[in-house]
């Protein structure tokens, strides 16, 4: 989240939503406990067993039909990556700007000769980091979520000195539409937190590539709590002040706030303040896109071909289609609105959420046969049909249907837009229920590892 896609989010839904600042604040909130809630459900099993989220996938998709939510969570990967390439290209622009202001205005795909060296520079470095190795990744983590809130920090100070007593009336009423009543308040609240929790969706669902290297489940709950809640109410509390600050003390009621934080460190004057806020959310902003958008889809990449796909080919396609869909941004998929755009992704992995806890939890009782997630013999228990289990594919196919539809088709958006991720994971664990309810796994042979708690 601390990155300028996530404040990005952020501040998008504190203008969007139509409710008091306050309001949306307190619904980021309450997304973050959920996502935490939600993150402890899916890591659980792959801390008990220590085996990432594609191989949990064999349990309920079949030892082959695996590669179909690792394709998918590849492709959002994908997607992810390429967005969070354009916004730390935002970054880099920022500083060539200040360092060479007078420069060509003329466009190609709605980018500036800034824009488009911006993006080539990120995708390069992102692609240098990813061959030297985790370690590298690892450092640029540490370094940059200190950096990121001390920079934004000291952009809050330069803004409140500006706004004065106005920001305080400004956060709980600049974003507030007059129009709204109970229940339209209601429904954007819980838009709000149905939006966070898809901007969350992929990490969601494969937090088990992440939580079975912790010691112990009380270890992962307790870095859950400090990395979600905690961590994401200071994060959100900068962004509602920084994104009406700016609009009361540097756009002076003119046009609509502004939700990138480069655009705003860029109108705030101050050269180095400039030069060190775009230096800070670019190594921000490429850290947590290493780790949460390039890495797992190499993997996936890497899972779906293993003889001809290695994980550094699968890095190397990830940073082709990721370049690919940061060159768009501006002219293709920003007009359809970043919300929007948070919600389709989201609503295309929910279903395979809903299916891993209700499997795991209804229907395995919490109890996984290990030696069978690694064998092709018939006579598997997660061997289903040929290795597919079809079954689980259609009803994540239902509900991703309905779930998509909740985004794209105005008839149901209208009611239901911003619930698409919370629809789909329900309807994609109640279907898989309606479909496996009934099958009994027996099987002595296999090395049965039971539930320890």
């Amino acid at each position: 989240m601390q990155s300028l896609a996530g404040y990005t989010l952020a501040a998008s839904l504190f203008i969007t939503a139509g409710i008091s600042g306050w309001l949306v604040f307190a619904a980021i909130i309450v997304a973050s406990v959920v996502v935490m809630f939600l993150v402890n459900l899916s890591g659980k099993p792959s801390v008990r067993y220590g085996i990432p989220y594609a191989v949990i996938a064999r349990t309920n998709m079949g030892v082959l039909g695996a590669r179909f939510p690792a394709l998918l969570r590849g492709i959002v990967g994908m997607f992810w990556f390429g967005a969070q390439t354009y916004f730390a290209s935002t970054a880099v622009a920022l500083a060539i700007n200040v360092m060479f202001p007078n420069h060509s205005a003329a466009t190609f795909l709605s980018l500036t000769w800034v824009g488009w060296l911006s993006i080539i520079l990120v995708s390069v470095f992102q692609l240098i980091i990813f061959i030297r190795g985790i370690g590298w990744i690892s450092r640029f983590l540490n370094f940059a979520g200190p950096a990121v809130y001390a920079v934004m920090v000291l952009l809050l100070v330069v803004l409140w000195t500006e706004a004065g007593s106005e920001l305080i009336d400004g956060v709980d009423s600049l974003f507030q539409s007059k129009s709204l009543g109970t229940w339209e308040t209601i429904s954007a609240f819980v838009g709000v937190v149905g939006t966070m929790v898809a901007y969350f969706a992929a990490v969601v669902v494969n937090y088990g590539d992440f939580s079975r290297f912790t010691v112990s489940l009380s270890h992962m709950r307790r870095g859950n709590f400090y990395g979600l809640p905690v961590s994401l109410t200071f994060f959100t509390f900068l962004a509602l002040f920084i994104t009406a600050g700016s609009y009361i003390a540097l756009q002076h009621g003119g046009g609509e706030p502004l939700t990138n934080p480069a655009d705003i460190v860029g109108l705030v004057g101050n050269t180095w303040l400039t030069l060190v806020a775009a230096v800070t959310f670019f190594i921000a902003t490429v850290g947590i896109n290493l780790v949460a958008n390039f890495v797992p889809p190499a993997y996936d990449l890497a899972n779906l071909w293993p003889s001809k796909i290695s994980f550094k080919i699968g890095g190397l396609i990830t940073a082709t289609v990721g370049f690919v869909i940061a060159v768009l941004w501006v002219a293709v998929i920003a007009p359809m609105g970043f919300g929007k755009f948070v919600d389709t992704l989201g609503a295309v992995l929910a279903p395979l959420y809903g299916l891993l806890v209700c499997d795991y939890y209804i229907l395995s009782k919490s109890r996984l046969y290990v030696a069978d997630m690694f064998t092709m013999s018939e006579k598997g228990v997660y061997h289903f049909t040929n290795g597919w289990n079809y079954r689980a594919l259609a009803a994540v196919g239902l509900a991703a249907a309905f779930s998509m539809m909740t985004v794209w088709v105005p008839a149901i958006g209208d009611t239901l837009g911003g619930f698409g991720w919370i629809i789909g994971a329900f309807l994609g664990g109640f279907f898989h229920w309606l479909a496996m309810r009934g099958r009994v796994v027996i099987d002595p042979a296999a090395t049965l590892v039971a539930d320890a708690a």
